[in-house]
């Protein structure tokens, strides 16, 4: 397993959903709710889906029903989980205290559209920690595994590829953080399994946050 070369840590990128915020499943069951002929359940979806484009969710469920889905589908699934999120939606225990007392320069690198991402982090108390340094895919157009959100998003914090951090939950999200020379924690929380094959340090709890 590669260890972290904690020494070189400058700066710390976070993904936001599943890892800070606990919507990955939120935002995979509103797929689910909103295309009433998907045959597939939230688990197929964490399994196969997690940490996705938002359009490559779409097409992939376009092909499994057998149909384009309605022009205005994001409309209606963005409502939706919006809904889900005033009901449903935590940070992670101990979030908001390790990044409350993080000394080091941070920023959130989502590919979740801004709007979407200042809701949950109102939602959640954690907007104040971030205010100013959210970077989005939407804005960059690059979607991981591609690491052009976080190199943009490390350029304009002001620090090298290879003295940052990127904390993630998705294959998808540590493949872009890889392909950007940045150094990776993956978030599994308890009760989850890491993604077959990962190699490099785990985080089952905020507890043991590596970098306090």
């Amino acid at each position: 397993m590669k260890k972290l070369e904690l020494d070189r840590i400058q700066c710390v990128i976070f993904d936001l959903d599943g890892t800070l915020v606990d919507s990955e499943v939120i935002c995979l069951q509103g797929y689910c709710d909103t295309v009433p002929d998907l045959d597939w359940d939230v688990h197929y979806m964490i399994e196969n889906l997690r940490g996705c484009q938002f359009h490559a969710i779409v097409a992939a469920m376009e092909g499994r029903v057998g149909h384009k889905l309605a022009d205005d589908y994001e409309i209606t699934y963005r409502a939706h989980v919006a809904e889900l999120f005033e009901a449903e939606l935590k940070a992670f225990p101990d979030v908001v205290e390790v990044v409350s007392a993080l000394n080091l320069p941070k920023c959130i690198a989502s590919a979740g559209p801004p709007k979407k991402m200042q809701h949950s982090l109102g939602l959640t108390g954690l907007l104040p920690h971030f205010e100013g340094r959210l970077f989005s895919s939407y804005d960059v157009q690059s979607w991981k595994p591609e690491p052009g959100l976080f190199l943009h998003a490390a350029e304009k914090m002001g620090f090298a590829p290879q003295n940052c951090l990127v904390v993630e939950d998705s294959a998808v999200g540590i493949k872009a953080a890889r392909r950007a020379g940045m150094q990776h924690l993956l978030h599994v929380p308890m009760g989850h399994e890491a993604f077959a094959g990962y190699d490099g340090e785990i985080l089952k709890s905020y507890r043991d946050f590596p970098l306090k």
